[in-house]
């Protein structure tokens, strides 16, 4: 501060004049400039508050109240920086117990007015440590609201990237699932009217061929957005958790405890996600040969736990630049007020999404889309 046209805005709590020249004469000496305003009543005091100071210096013996009423008031006080300005203790008469009790409230420092030595020093570091605390708080501040932003944004993008798997499955129906089946149609009355076992072989090739697609386009459907929720969840991961285990080998069971009648709308898509991106990474990174899909509904908390007794996952996976899996978990159970743990070891991997529910009697949703829950498998 020394060296600075910058003055201090002090407000003195003293009901001695001499007292409060003393203190200024000492600051001066040490080199801090400041802007004083002496009180010494409690309603001085009050409406003094009113205003922005940088510090707060206090006798404790005052007309009416002492030291550490004053504090108590500078505390209760509303500041728009949502921090108060440091409290230092400047007494001729001060017990140790009312100073630690004075320090134990917040009060930054206290001093006797018989050595006011280190009053400079101790004005300097209050000030100072007061101001990179209010820049902490406002870092934190910015750092949170940053945080909730990306949240939001994450949870857009989640929400966004469903509604585009929800158009792009209704295309394949309505689109290239109906010409498909329309030409399936096509080529087996060819098929029957051939005149010629060639044609007839050809077209029962090409029979094959398109049933093949509608399998495929069928299979893509049902990836991007899984009508077979519309059955209940647990249907959905006992269809799931079968495909899994016929299309890698390894042994997939699936338990189920306790699902409720009806989820709160989204939770069940949510469920559904996680345990196929859990299965997804098991597939591809595990080399487990058992995985367990328990889902429970305890105390108001849907519980889905997918675990493997796989070669476990190392920090260094976790931590991959571009590794947005596992993140992506948390976004998304986040989207329906639900979290993710994630523990893993050499035994294996363990998973779990929990999502509380609503409470009894609350409304509660279906997951599948109004105009999806018509369709019908081609």
């Amino acid at each position: 501060m020394n060296g600075t046209a910058y003055r201090l805005r002090l407000l003195h709590l003293e009901d001695s004049e001499p007292d409060h020249a003393l203190v200024l004469a000492h600051l001066a000496r040490g080199g801090v400039a400041v802007e004083a305003r002496r009180v010494e009543s409690r309603a001085e005091f009050a409406a003094a508050l009113d205003e922005s100071w940088d510090l707060v210096l206090s006798d404790y013996h005052l007309p009416g109240f002492t030291g550490l009423d004053a504090l108590q008031m500078l505390r209760e006080k509303s500041f728009t920086d949502g921090r108060a300005p440091p409290f230092i203790l400047v007494s001729g008469q001060i017990g140790e117990d009312s100073a630690v009790e004075a320090m134990r409230n917040g009060a930054a420092d206290y001093l006797l007015k018989q050595n006011l030595t280190r009053l400079a020093p101790a004005v300097e570091h209050a000030v100072a440590a007061a101001r990179t605390h209010r820049a902490r708080i406002a870092a934190d501040r910015d750092l949170e609201a940053s945080r909730k932003r990306l949240s939001e944004l994450a949870q857009h993008l989640q929400t966004s990237v469903e509604a585009e798997r929800l158009a792009i499955a209704r295309e394949i129906h309505d689109d290239v699932g109906g010409s498909l089946t329309a030409l399936k149609f096509e080529l087996d009355w060819i098929r029957r009217h051939a005149g010629s076992p060639a044609v007839e072989q050809r077209a029962l090739s090409a029979l094959e061929t398109v049933t093949s697609a509608i399998e495929a386009s069928q299979r893509i459907m049902q990836n991007l957005r899984p009508a077979i929720l519309e059955q209940g969840l647990s249907a959905a991961l006992q269809w799931m958790t079968s495909r899994f285990e016929k299309r890698t080998g390894v042994v997939c069971e699936f338990r189920c405890n306790d699902e409720p009648a009806a989820l709160p709308a989204g939770v069940p898509l949510v469920a559904y996600r996680t345990a196929q991106e859990a299965l997804t990474n098991i597939g591809k990174h595990a080399q487990a040969t058992r995985v367990v899909v328990d889902l429970s509904c305890t105390g108001g908390v849907l519980s889905l736990e997918v675990s493997d007794n796989g070669r476990g996952l190392a920090s260094a996976d976790l931590a991959k630049a571009r590794s947005f899996g596992i993140r992506g978990l948390h976004e998304r159970a986040s989207t329906v007020g639900g979290w993710v743990d994630l523990s893993s070891g050499p035994g294996g991997t363990t998973l779990i999404l929990s999502v509380p529910l609503r409470e009894a009697g609350a409304p509660a949703a279906d997951d599948a889309d109004p105009e999806t829950s018509a369709w019908t498998v081609t």
